[in-house]
């Protein structure tokens, strides 16, 4: 798994090499200490940080280069599924969109599965091919990215206009195109913004 919160994540009290060598510790005990460390070393290098910052502790890394170590730990068991929690909102945007380059080239070489948690339609239209959109822990829409992500989607998942409710009912069931079969999920005036965007009927 990948944290939202670098720092938060890798504990201040160890080096980095061990941080990231600690899941083979524990899953792979017949690897010795030596082995564990090169490779925590190949991964460290495949993330684009220096092998010879293994040794060196959380605080003296930048916040994009501890995000780094928290992937290279996520990937060091080379797991077929990775949960990926916010990882880039915590860092500038320049800094995000280098994570979000270097998760693809990564998903690509290791044929990895992203389950990749957001609340940046930026950000998921740059990683995403299926999309699920989550209100008060419920699934109300599930689809392909291309279709979710049409102008007439994404205005949906918007901040709405609290002005121009008309007379929507402040508590509505948008009935969906072709994505879920469920019958009652509340999601409020998003329903009816869909409904004036897509010409849908809000129920």
């Amino acid at each position: 798994m990948i944290f939202q919160d670098p720092f938060a994540s890798l504990n201040p009290r160890m080096r980095v090499g061990e941080i990231v060598a600690e899941p083979l510790a524990i899953h792979e005990p017949e690897l010795g200490k030596k082995e564990r460390l090169e490779r925590a070393e190949a991964m460290f290098r495949r993330v684009g940080l220096e092998s010879n910052a293994l040794k060196r502790y959380p605080h003296e890394f930048s916040g994009g280069q501890r995000q780094r170590i928290g992937v290279a730990r996520a990937l060091i068991l080379q797991p077929q599924l990775v949960v990926a929690d916010e990882p880039v909102s915590a860092l500038d945007v320049s800094v995000g969109a280098q994570v979000l380059l270097l998760l693809q080239e990564l998903q690509r070489e290791f044929g990895l599965t992203y389950v990749f948690i957001s609340h940046s339609l930026p950000v998921v239209a740059q990683i995403a091919t299926r999309i699920a959109v989550m209100r008060a822990g419920k699934l109300v829409e599930l689809g392909e990215a291309e279709q979710l992500l049409r102008p007439a989607y994404s205005a949906i998942y918007e901040r709405p206009d609290r002005g121009g409710a008309g007379d929507c009912p402040p508590v509505a069931l948008f009935l969906p195109l072709k994505f879920l079969p469920f019958t009652s999920v509340p999601i409020g005036d998003i329903c009816c913004r869909r409904a004036r965007i897509t010409g849908q009927r809000c129920v």
